[in-house]
């Protein structure tokens, strides 16, 4: 291995580092939303993951996403003994994934919109299926309560909300597609300016 080589794994593993903290500080300021119960909130800790994943391939993104999710489980501490931090990897994973191998075979703007759709639209559709059978019930039973009782929650809110099919529909599927949206939008906003530091 020549010091090229050498030199390039270590800026990788440094920009991996970097995201992934940057990452992690961005899951302590979670927003709030109107249409879903208090226990779901928007964080912006996406955007340097897909920025990793566009810039160093997929597997670098899978690797920011399992690191920035391990330290909130540290940091933070867990209600669900991990099963809610294994979820929202998947989830996590499920938007990047899509969205690195699109753009890895198209580097162009197109290539990334295409990409960030797939990936928003995959993780809407894995996100409620975790949601209905994993991580729902996970919070019921770390909150000691029935899940009929966070099914109550989110009627409060959202009156469309009556069990847990609608419950996926009326707010699990919209807050997605609005992080998925969101992000999105962020990293089509600076991407160009991110990746010429990065390199």
């Amino acid at each position: 291995m020549n010091s090229n080589q050498t030199s390039g794994k270590v800026r990788k593993m440094a920009q991996i580092a970097m995201l992934s903290a940057v990452s992690v500080i961005l899951m302590f300021f979670d927003i709030p939303l109107l249409f879903a119960p208090s226990f779901y909130k928007i964080d912006l800790s996406e955007v340097p993951v897909l920025i990793g994943t566009f810039s160093m391939g997929p597997l670098a993104g899978v690797i920011i996403e399992l690191i920035k999710i391990a330290l909130n489980l540290v940091l933070k501490g867990s209600l669900t003994a991990g099963v809610g931090e294994l979820a929202n990897f998947l989830i996590g994973c499920a938007f990047i994934i899509p969205s690195g191998i699109i753009y890895q075979k198209s580097k162009t703007k197109r290539g990334a919109i295409t990409g960030m759709l797939a990936g928003t639209l995959t993780m809407t559709i894995i996100g409620g299926i975790l949601n209905a059978f994993v991580l729902l019930p996970a919070y019921a039973k770390a909150f000691g309560t029935p899940i009929d009782y966070l099914i109550q929650m989110g009627s409060e809110v959202n009156h469309y909300i009556t069990n847990m099919s609608s419950f996926v529909l009326f707010a699990v599927v919209p807050f997605n597609l609005l992080k998925g949206g969101v992000v999105s939008l962020i990293v089509a906003l600076i991407y160009k300016k991110i990746s010429l530091v990065l390199k």
